[in-house]
């Protein structure tokens, strides 16, 4: 599935109906974080992601993610005139499923050939 849906990434995005920047305001610890609750920016941007997920789903929407990489985001940020203190954690992709889209088959496994007790 992994080596199916990765190349996709752009044209998913490309071709999307819509294009979605979350952005997120940094506080001085979520890079450099002193205790748990320094991270509690961006734990919630990605909750907030996930939910985007399951609506979209629920929607029968198709919803892509593509995470940038290097100083892409900080382009990004710029080009959209996002304040300084602000961070694109991601880029989303909203649209509608084309037609004849490949759809991998998940292996399906059965919980006891999965569960390890006293042996690797």
């Amino acid at each position: 599935m992994y080596a199916d849906t990765m190349p996709k990434q752009f044209s998913m995005l490309y071709n999307a109906s819509h294009i979605i920047l979350p952005f997120f305001k940094l506080n001085s610890g979520v890079m450099k974080p002193s205790c748990v609750s320094s991270l509690n920016p961006i734990a919630s941007i990605w909750c907030v992601i996930e939910n985007m997920f399951l609506a979209a789903t629920a929607e029968k929407l198709a919803f892509s993610m593509r995470i940038p990489v290097g100083i892409e985001g900080a382009n990004v940020a710029k080009l959209v005139n996002a304040p300084e203190n602000y961070l694109m954690p991601c880029y989303l992709g909203l649209g509608y499923l084309i037609d004849n889209v490949f759809t991998p088959e998940q292996n399906v496994y059965k919980t006891e050939d999965k569960i390890h007790i006293e042996k690797w």
